[in-house]
C-alpha cells in the first residue's frame, strides 16, 4: 500500500520539470523584459524543487519498510505533505510576484492559470497532511486502513498534478520557454528533477 502512496506522490517532481524545462532556443533572443520576468520565477525554483524532491524521497524511503512503527510513518508522511504544500505555495507566490510574462499574448491568463493550479496543489497537500495527522497510530489495522484512504486521495491529487503540469506547459512555451532556458536556476532545477521522478515511481 505504501508503494501506491509513494507512486501517487511522484507528480511533484514532474511538475518541477514542467516549470523549469529548458530548450535549445531559437535564432533570436527573447525580450530582455521577458528574461527579467523569467529570472524572477526561476530564482524561486531551486529551493522549492529541492524541498519537493526531498519530500518524495522520504516517502520512497519508507514505502517498503513494513516494520516502521505507525507513529514514525505518520510523522514522515505528514512532514512530506507539509513540505510539498509549502513548496507549491512558494512557486505560486513566485508566479504571482512576477505577474504576467511581458509581450506574451494571453500571458496574464496563462500565468494566473498556472498559479491557480499550484495553489490548488498546495491546498490538497495540506488536506492530506491533516488526514495523516488524524490517523489512529495505536491500532495497526486502523492505521493501515486510514493510509489506504490517504492513498486514494493522493490519486486525485495526482490528477490535479497532471492538470497543473499542462497549465505550466501552456505558460512555458515559445518565448517564455526560451527566456527560462537562459536562467541557470531553472537549468539546475530541471537537471535535478528528472531523477527523483523515475526513482519514486520505480517501486
Amino acid at each position: 500500500m505504501n508503494k501506491k502512496l509513494a507512486a501517487a506522490l511522484s507528480g511533484g517532481a514532474v511538475l518541477m520539470v514542467a516549470v523549469s524545462g529548458c530548450s535549445d532556443g531559437g535564432d533570436k533572443g527573447p525580450d530582455p523584459k521577458l528574461v527579467s520576468w523569467a529570472k524572477t520565477v526561476c530564482d524561486a525554483v531551486p529551493a522549492q524543487d529541492a524541498k519537493i524532491r526531498s519530500a518524495n524521497a522520504s516517502i520512497a524511503a519508507i514505502a517498503t519498510d513494513t516494520n516502521l512503527p505507525p507513529k514514525e510513518a505518520q510523522k514522515t508522511y505528514a512532514a512530506a505533505f507539509q513540505d510539498m504544500s509549502e513548496g507549491y505555495k512558494a512557486l505560486a507566490d513566485a508566479l504571482d510576484s512576477a505577474g504576467a510574462p511581458p509581450g506574451i499574448d494571453g500571458g496574464a491568463k496563462l500565468q494566473q492559470d498556472a498559479a491557480k493550479n499550484l495553489v490548488g496543489l498546495s491546498t490538497s497537500y495540506t488536506d492530506l497532511k491533516k488526514k495523516v495527522d488524524g490517523l489512529n497510530t495505536k491500532d495497526q489495522g486502523k492505521f493501515a486502513k486510514g493510509l489506504k484512504e490517504v492513498a486514494l486521495q493522493t490519486k486525485e491529487v495526482g490528477k490535479q498534478s497532471d492538470s497543473g503540469t499542462q497549465a505550466l506547459k501552456r505558460l512555458e512555451s515559445g518565448d517564455v520557454k526560451e527566456a527560462m532556458a537562459e536562467q541557470p536556476s531553472c537549468k539546475v532545477a530541471a537537471s535535478g528533477s528528472a531523477q527523483p521522478t523515475a526513482s519514486t515511481t520505480a517501486g
